[in-house]
């Protein structure tokens, strides 16, 4: 009998916050002398904080069949064994509540051609997809080409999956070949490398790619929490978050002052920028 598999770990500040404090709670339960209202309040906070994301699913329109499907797809797939130079597992997956965001911002935004820079398995890719009209395309761009090949798979089992075109290979290389091409997009959605994000907004800025008053968004902005609260080694800041925090929390303290752009970083899961190009 094959071993279950485990599921997804905590990848969001909020989510990293509940198992924090699952911990804390459980290291307190046989300790003598600590206060029924400390305990009650330690409850509550992680009654509040485990919470939140489950009420998100539960509160958000379901997700499609095709959709429900890739999910589960990726969450069976054994990302141990992969290789390659870039560590691949099920987290990567932007998941339901934010798959169900994009498809409102491309419905809201008409946009008709979406370009996806960092694919996985494709459910943010197949999630537009489903929001775009007759004749629209979704572009992605995926480094792994036996991730690509996966994903593939789920499109051509969905009725919009051939509104999907994969370019496979290093972003940037991709990028600067469509803007070579001419394309421009109505909405870019960014999703890949963290250290590589301030080239890949700086080439869709300083190009054609993204159209004039066309609309950004980047994900894992929050990146559990690193770009403020450091760390898993402690609460001292930037000198404990990773390279990965570190290069986020420079992102967003430029594009913050970025003439080119109006943005705003929204708490969604592991944070989402949304700029509109000015």
């Amino acid at each position: 009998m094959p071993e279950p598999v485990p599921g997804p770990r905590p990848v969001t500040p909020v989510g990293i916050a509940a198992a924090l404090l699952e911990r804390v709670e459980a290291g307190l339960a046989d300790v003598a002398g600590v206060p029924d209202d400390v305990r009650a309040d330690l409850a509550r906070a992680r009654a509040i904080a485990g919470g939140l994301e489950p009420y998100l699913e539960a509160s958000t329109s379901p997700e499609s069949p095709a959709l429900a499907a890739l999910t589960e797809r990726t969450r069976a797939e054994d990302w141990s064994g992969r290789s390659g130079g870039v560590r691949l597992e099920q987290e990567m997956l932007s998941g339901h509540v934010e798959g169900a965001l994009l498809q409102l911002l491309v419905r809201t935004s008409r946009a008709r051609r979406v370009l996806e820079v960092g694919m996985f398995t494709g459910y943010s890719a197949l999630a537009m997809a489903e929001a775009l009209p007759e004749g629209g395309e979704v572009v992605a761009c995926e480094l792994d080409a036996a991730v690509a090949a996966l994903a593939a798979e789920c499109f051509a089992a969905s009725p919009a999956g051939g509104r999907i075109r994969v370019e496979v290979g290093p972003a940037l290389d991709t990028l600067r070949r469509l803007a070579d091409a001419g394309e421009v997009f109505d909405l870019v959605f960014v999703d890949a490398d963290k250290t590589g994000y301030a080239a890949y907004v700086d080439l869709l800025l300083d190009t054609g790619l993204l159209a004039e008053d066309g609309l950004l968004a980047l994900d894992n902005t929050l990146l559990q929490g690193e770009p403020w609260a450091g760390g898993p080694g402690g609460p001292d800041g930037e000198e404990q978050a990773s390279a990965n925090g570190r290069a986020v929390a420079d992102l967003n303290a430029a594009l913050a002052a970025d003439p080119r752009v109006q943005q705003v970083l929204v708490p969604l899961r592991d944070g989402v920028t949304l700029a509109r190009r000015v």
